[in-house]
């Protein structure tokens, strides 16, 4: 029986999802679990495996189409079968919908010596092609997913990741502007993870070749100043657009700003530097006390949510992370019960996988309070947008030395601003103002964590 192929719901809010690129011909022979096709949804771009086994047909999307939730873009079909016609077809799109679904995003469940290992079936093939023992392999989230096949087998090679099914490392955006410019992505040197192409390398081997047919070099004109210059957007830019307006004009901020003496908390983060393996940063030791404070004022744990406020009993941090494409917000799943390695290394692998276009749903999905650090970048203070449905987001500035009265006496101290930007509907003032108090005094006295 013919297979429909479907654009799946990778995320409670997702409508539609871009087709990137087809990883299959029609006509061609596919594996049940091995990549079909790359789409792109407003958070993230993952590989979609063949819900059968068959030879694919009746393909009806085209790479950077854009596909409502559910719809039909091929069919999977026996040796010998035939496609349906489109009304049999038609009256079976949501059965198989969701049937699709589920096969595209449940686990394999792998026995090796009476232990169980989740693993995804495309994370499973790669490890088996390697001969490797998925026990070996950490996984980033609940189960073994591809990335952390090739990162082990990269780590282990000491070089790049070995290409999954002979194809060349590529980010999505990299794969779409060397279709698009007629680049052979084989003979292009990336500078990403583990030597990935990535979308500025394809746009600098398409300049050099624009200036080689003549043997000259080729100096771009500048645009004089007169002139306007459009600048196309991405998907990703597009949805946060739409989606931070949306906040602006339906979201009732309101701003609570705190001025705290920051030098116990480097002196935390010099004794942690000693103590702890991995590398801990500022952001770990704020998000650990930020999530503390958050376990006693759950309120601002919580999401306005169908004219309800919702509390969260889980403490999901989310990091404001900037990239290419927009902005990402991944999440440190139950951060207040993380020791600081766990919490150092959750963060730097959901950051990179971020910043190098590889972050999965899981990595973006179900926060529930978010941090917006721009101390980086010489930012003495700023207001955050509040990222539905979540209650609030706090602003953090950089740690600068300032004279400030100490018992009485001008001193010079860090100095660090916290902004807080609450939803009215969910938090009062009295509410947020509590909540910034408690991460003022854990800031000040970050022993106070351990009461």
């Amino acid at each position: 029986m013919a297979r429909d192929v479907i654009m799946p719901a990778l995320g409670m809010a997702q409508e539609t999802g871009v087709l990137l690129q087809w990883l299959k011909a029609e006509g061609e022979q596919v594996s049940q679990g091995e990549p079909l096709m790359e789409i792109e949804t407003d958070k993230a771009t993952i590989e979609v495996e063949a819900p059968a086994s068959g030879i694919l047909a009746d393909v009806s999307a085209r790479p950077g189409d854009e596909i409502p939730v559910g719809q039909t873009i091929a069919l999977i079909l026996a040796p010998d079968e035939t496609a349906p016609d489109p009304i049999s077809q038609t009256s079976a799109a949501s059965s198989a919908a969701t049937i699709a679904i589920q096969t595209a995003t449940s686990p394999s469940t792998l026995r090796q010596e009476g232990d169980e290992v989740l693993a995804s079936p495309l994370a499973a093939r790669i490890a088996a092609e390697h001969n490797l023992d998925l026990k070996l392999v950490k996984p980033g989230g609940g189960r073994i997913q591809k990335r952390d096949v090739l990162a082990y087998l990269a780590r282990q090679q000491g070089d790049s990741v070995p290409p999954a099914n002979g194809r060349v490392r590529a980010s999505p955006k990299a794969r779409r502007l060397a279709g698009e410019r007629n680049l052979d992505l084989a003979a292009i040197q990336g500078s990403g993870p583990a030597g990935a192409i990535l979308a500025a390398d394809v746009i600098a081997a398409a300049e050099v070749l624009a200036a080689a047919p003549t043997g000259q070099t080729v100096v771009p004109r500048p645009a004089s100043v007169s002139q306007a210059q459009t600048v196309p957007t991405s998907r990703m830019w597009q949805i946060m657009a739409r989606r931070l307006t949306e906040s602006w004009n339906t979201v009732p901020h309101f701003y609570l700003e705190r001025d705290v003496n920051a030098s116990q908390l480097l002196a935390w983060w010099e004794r942690a530097k000693l103590r702890v393996s991995e590398k801990v940063t500022l952001t770990d030791l704020l998000v650990k006390l930020v999530a503390t404070a958050l376990r006693k004022h759950l309120r601002l744990n919580a999401a306005w949510q169908n004219e309800n406020i919702v509390l969260n009993h889980e403490v999901n941090v989310g990091l404001a992370v900037a990239v290419e494409e927009g902005l990402l917000v991944p999440v440190i799943r139950q951060a207040d019960r993380l020791g600081l390695s766990a919490l150092a290394d959750s963060r730097r692998d959901i950051v990179g996988r971020a910043r190098s276009g590889q972050a999965s749903l899981d990595d973006l999905q179900g926060g529930t309070f978010t941090i917006s650090n721009l101390g980086m970048f010489g930012i003495d203070a700023f207001s955050a947008i509040v990222n539905p449905p979540q209650a609030a987001i706090l602003a953090v500035g950089r740690i600068a030395d300032r004279v400030v009265p100490v018992e009485g006496q001008p001193s010079v101290q860090p100095m660090m601003t916290l902004t807080l930007s609450c939803d009215h509907r969910v938090v009062d003032g009295a509410r947020g103002a509590q909540f910034l108090q408690t991460l003022v005094s854990f800031i000040e006295d970050p022993l106070a964590v351990l009461d």
